[in-house]
């Protein structure tokens, strides 16, 4: 029979067991690689990031290594639409983008706050159509801009401040100019044959020379 100390010490395998086992993607650490250049790079929002490794990666996430590997999403829970963060961004800007409303842009990004003025150039977001992002509550998740990051309020543009998704798939209309081409001489062999039919009237006799 186990005694408490040795339940003690085989839960948090168990626990990461279970975690594995709902685990949809991983990634290894590299050399040089921040929270949110993984997530920008992997699709996977800051905040699910931050929710999948809670306890795992710190919240000043000082303490990646290169060589680990980490979960990024769990089975139901696994945001892939996502958007990162610009300068002058704001969450209408955002919601509209990509035709969501803002309540669903909360949900699936509940470390935004209600006046939506910590958001950060760099940080990345879910802005799928549906809830996809781990409930509030399955960990603590840090909500502070980081030290080094800056708030998109007050960041300024180096381009278009205007968020743009990811171009829709459209068809390719062919201009070819062949039918042009062939438009053109048809309408010159159309042109001819009615300059012929000139020229074959002006043979006729006149009706006084019958």
């Amino acid at each position: 029979m186990f005694s408490k100390f040795a339940l003690v010490a085989v839960l948090p395998l168990f626990l990461q067991i279970a975690s594995a086992q709902s685990c949809t993607r991983n990634y290894t650490v590299q050399e040089g690689d921040t929270c949110d250049s993984i997530s920008a790079a992997q699709n996977v929002s800051t905040y699910q990031f931050a929710s999948v490794n809670s306890g795992i990666v710190d919240s000043s996430c000082s303490n990646l290594q290169p060589g680990a590997n980490i979960c990024l999403g769990y089975e139901g829970e696994d945001c892939t639409t996502t958007y990162t963060v610009a300068a002058q961004d704001t969450c209408d800007s955002i919601s509209s983008a990509y035709s969501i409303n803002s309540t669903l842009l909360y949900n699936n990004n509940p470390q935004i706050d209600s006046a939506c003025d910590n958001i950060y150039v760099g940080e990345v977001l879910c802005v799928a159509s549906t809830i996809a992002a781990p409930p509030v509550g399955s960990s603590s998740v840090n909500t502070a801009i980081p030290s080094t990051a800056t708030a998109a309020a007050f960041a300024t543009p180096t381009t278009s401040s205007t968020v743009t998704p990811p171009p829709a798939t459209t068809s390719t209309v062919d201009s070819s100019p062949v039918a042009s081409s062939t438009i053109t001489s048809a309408a010159a062999a159309s042109s001819s044959s009615s300059g012929d039919d000139d020229d074959d009237d002006s043979d006729l006799p006149y009706c006084d020379e019958l």
